[in-house]
């Protein structure tokens, strides 16, 4: 429903005759009108529900005439349901190709929030046509990509899917408007989507729930009785200006732009009557606008300061801190085993417990049995689920089964060639799932050494975006392979991410101009953060990038984790 309030909203909709818009519940409708329209996901639980309204009616000799508009595509299996169900002659179907939603200048969502537990949960590839028809039409607005980069089985199954597309249409000889596109898959950086965001637009992420770019505030922040909407984009010039901002950078902002206001008010003092016509139309309008958005932030800064300035967050930031840089472990499986004992929350505790795991290369058995056993007599045993789940994505496991098929694997390269043991190798990490984030750290320096304190009012990296304790690996990634234009000298990092990486030339036949070199279309599979986004907008400035990041859904940690809850939907 969000992204179909962004195109066309409830008062556009009446224009065109649409009485009432009802959410899709599983229960019987209520509606008296005798044509129901039903905008559904190409899902069989949904499907089976709209078959049960059909044939509802027709029992009590109801005739409605029915349509179901399948987005972004209609599936084989979908229609089969239908048939199945004996209502296949009674319904009309379409399909409403969407596919982007441009959220900002340089943010494009796919909306597919369930496209993290489809895909690597359930192993459910369906979605990566769409993403590669996201990919494709890309292609035919912007012309022909100079360079492409990936990794990820995800990424590289689109690109082929991608490319066949782009073989079986016509080639035009159109100039190449993006330099280098780069896909990445959710799984190959963990780490980064489990750390607390502390930038200001995930810190309102984090709180308030960004949905489609828009966020509501309360009355704890607008101050009155009622709630206020607000679109979070470059146009809010406020939002604009903190967006990507360290926390502890943003009230001072915040109070010079409250001072500069006040500045340009009492402009009016003195004013003859020719120039204060001119200051109601000219400026007015535009100064009231910024005052009412700068409340906003202001309400919604404090609002963040009573939840994240705790002594509780603090503590919890440190912690974090150490798990990156592998420091005081015991200490910190103490502090999770406290946060668990105290039910101070559930989902941080499940992040605290995975981002343990991945940058310990997996748990101690010892550990893992007791935190699991702690953890389900806190929070219920339905969670015997999610930690399979965990365990399947290799986001909290034992170190024991790693170790064993380390053993394997040298034992099977003595037997056989070297060609055929790499394949073995890689089917045993990709069972095992091991993270290696400590190797990784060390190769691609991720965690900044932490001799001298961090500036974080004049960053120098994009650690500056986990309060200089640690640079997310994607981004990381990114930056070296567009340095080196390619995957070489990246031999020993691909292998410990299982690999699955491939850099290609577009095959354009025009020569992209200096502004289209310099333009890099980031598309992230499974979700990215906010903290990304702004270390990506940093890395852009630093080097000359412009960066457009494409993703299937904005996401946290929150949104990660429930995805991967026993009793997820």
């Amino acid at each position: 429903m969000s992204p179909l309030d962004r195109i066309a909203n409830m008062s556009t909709l009446k224009q065109h005759d649409i009485v009432k818009l009802y959410k899709v519940e599983y229960k019987a409708t209520v509606s008296l009108s005798d044509q129901l329209c039903f905008l559904i996901r190409p899902r069989i639980q949904t499907v089976k529900w709209i078959c049960d309204v059909v044939n509802a009616d027709k029992a009590v000799g109801r005739f409605r005439r029915y349509k179901i508009i399948f987005t972004p595509q209609r599936f084989f299996a979908c229609e089969a349901v239908l048939e199945e169900e004996g209502v296949f002659g009674d319904v009309t179907t379409d399909e409403w190709a969407f596919y982007l939603l441009p959220l900002d200048d340089d943010i494009l969502s796919m909306e597919l929030p369930e496209f993290f537990h489809d895909n690597f949960l359930a192993g459910d590839q369906r979605w990566l046509r769409t993403v590669g028809g996201a990919l494709h039409l890309l292609h035919s607005v912007y012309g022909p990509f100079s360079k492409l980069y990936g990794i990820g089985s995800c990424s590289q199954m689109t690109y082929e899917w991608w490319r066949e597309q782009v073989e079986q249409g016509e080639q035009g000889a159109r100039p190449a408007e993006i330099g280098s596109v780069f896909l990445i898959d959710r799984d190959v950086d963990f780490v980064t989507p489990l750390c607390s965001q502390v930038v200001y637009e995930g810190l309102l992420d984090d709180i308030f729930r960004i949905k489609c770019g828009c966020v509501e505030f309360g009355p704890d922040v607008t101050s009155s009785d009622r709630s206020v909407k607000v679109m979070l984009n470059s146009q809010d010039k406020v939002f604009n200006e903190i967006r990507n901002e360290h926390f502890s950078n943003v009230f001072g902002f915040l109070s010079q732009k409250a001072r500069n206001l006040q500045t340009a008010y009492d402009k009016r003092q003195g004013m003859d009557i020719k120039q204060m016509k001119t200051f109601v139309s000219e400026e007015l309008k535009g100064l009231k606008q910024e005052h009412r958005l700068l409340s906003l932030h202001i309400g919604a800064s404090e609002s963040i300061m009573k939840k994240k300035t705790k002594q509780d967050f603090q503590e919890l930031l440190q912690r974090e801190h150490c798990l990156l840089e592998g420091f005081e472990i015991r200490e910190s499986i103490s502090f999770i085993e406290e946060h668990i004992n105290r039910q101070i929350s559930m989902m941080e505790s499940l992040r605290m417990l995975c981002l343990l795991s991945i940058t310990e290369n997996g748990l101690l058995p010892k550990d893992y049995r007791s935190l699991k056993t702690q953890y389900l007599q806190s929070y219920g045993f339905d969670h015997l689920l999610t930690f399979s789940n965990l365990r399947q994505l290799g986001l909290l496991v034992e170190q024991q089964g790693a170790e064993t098929l380390t053993v394997m694997e040298s034992k099977v390269g003595k037997l056989v060639n070297d060609k055929t043991a790499g394949k073995i190798t890689d089917a045993f990490s990709s069972l095992a799932r091991r993270s290696h984030f400590r190797a990784l750290s060390r190769k691609l320096n991720l965690v900044p050494k932490s001799d001298e304190e961090y500036d974080l009012r004049v960053p120098k990296d994009m650690a500056y975006i986990f309060s200089g304790a640690y640079v997310p690996l994607s981004c990381r990634l990114i930056e070296q392979v567009l340095e080196r234009d390619g995957w070489a000298g990246l031999e020993d990092v691909t292998r410990l991410l299982n690999g699955h990486e491939f850099a290609v030339t577009g095959g354009s036949r025009a020569e992209p101009n200096s502004d289209a070199q310099r333009l890099v279309l980031v598309l992230f599979l499974g979700g990215c953060t906010f903290s990304e986004i702004s270390a990506l907008r940093f890395l852009g400035r630093a080097k000359g990038y412009k960066f457009i990041v494409v993703t299937t859904a904005v996401t946290n940690s929150s949104r990660l984790l429930e995805a991967l809850l026993g009793n997820h939907a």
